[in-house]
């Protein structure tokens, strides 16, 4: 079993900047990097609006300077995904700890626990949606819209978020579809209202995606209308860029039971603070944010984190 003083879940923006803060700070922290080392960043194609990257830069590389600017302070990387946790166990000498066990066996057991485990974007579930994944297909337009700037995209959703995010790109494109599923929208009023009078945006009701067509990156989606009924027609759009809104899972299932959560399983923390109903247990990045999702939020969330996990320690080390 190994012991630390600050144990942190994730390798996204949130994990790795918890870990800088708490590297300097001397925790001597230890990072377990997951199943997607990077995190969802990894799936867009190029990052434009993080701070310090003036001409951009491709996210394996802005990652990897994350990791090796934590691995510089004295963070330990260990390539591992965590399958069970046991929160606020009693230790030894009868302080409250926090275990991590591994899918290689290992154990570790940490005065202050920092989760920032991420977010997965839903998918269709269609095999050309990972065949054009960073070549066309994004599940997120604040980070991918720039992009597309004067070209054909298409949104799936219907809720308030691929709304937001029809409107968002409507600002950037020349036209986008909005494909639902059903015959009406589940956004709010205000919503529906700014998506239908907008004259860029095209919404296709009662439309599924069949597939994603193009050499070597999107140029196109089959569709059908009223799949499975009587009136059932093939639909096919030309497009540029084929964007993801039907929301978010929080890889939040390892906690369950165990934190505080919302119902969509995020993370909940006290105000605007990382402190989560556990004492010495804190969120970070995605995992605890169902709204912005965007890089630099997560870092600062991270920062955050390691901030407080460091105050916790003084308190019971007092």
């Amino acid at each position: 079993m190994t012991h630390t003083r600050c144990l942190i879940l994730g390798s996204g923006p949130a994990g790795y900047t918890a870990a800088l803060y708490a590297a300097r700070a001397n925790l001597m922290p230890v990072l377990i990097e997951g199943p997607q080392p990077g995190g969802q960043l990894m799936i867009t194609t190029e990052v434009e609006n993080f701070p310090g990257y003036p001409d951009g830069v491709e996210p394996f590389q802005m990652m990897d300077d994350m990791r090796r600017q934590a691995e510089r302070f004295g963070t330990v990387m260990v390539a591992d995904e965590a399958v069970r946790a046991e929160l606020g166990a009693t230790a030894g000498d009868g302080h409250k700890v926090h275990r991590i066990f591994t899918d290689k066996g290992e154990e570790y057991e940490a005065d202050t626990l920092i989760i920032a485990t991420g977010a997965a974007a839903r998918f269709l579930g269609i095999p050309s949606e990972e065949e054009y994944r960073g070549k066309g297909v994004s599940a997120c337009a604040t980070c991918d819209g720039f992009f597309y700037r004067g070209k054909t995209v298409a949104v799936v959703g219907g809720g308030d978020t691929a709304c937001e995010e029809a409107g968002y790109l409507a600002n950037l494109c020349k036209k986008v579809y909005l494909i639902v599923r059903k015959p009406y929208l589940r956004a709010s009023e205000i919503m529906q209202q700014r998506v239908m009078s907008n004259p860029k945006i095209e919404v296709l009701f009662e439309h599924n995606t069949l597939r994603l067509t193009g050499e070597g990156k999107v140029t196109g989606a089959d569709l059908v209308f009223r799949k499975g009924e009587a009136d059932e027609k093939d639909v096919h759009i030309d497009i540029d860029g084929f964007f993801l809104a039907i929301g978010h899972t929080p890889r939040t299932e390892l906690f369950k039971g165990m934190i505080e959560t919302d119902a969509e399983g995020y993370i909940k923390t006290e105000g605007d603070s990382p402190r989560t109903s556990v004492a010495g247990v804190f969120a970070a990045g995605d995992c605890a944010d169902p709204h912005y999702r965007q890089a630099v939020v997560a870092a600062g969330s991270g920062c955050k984190a390691a901030l407080e996990a460091e105050r916790y320690l003084k308190t019971i080390d007092n």
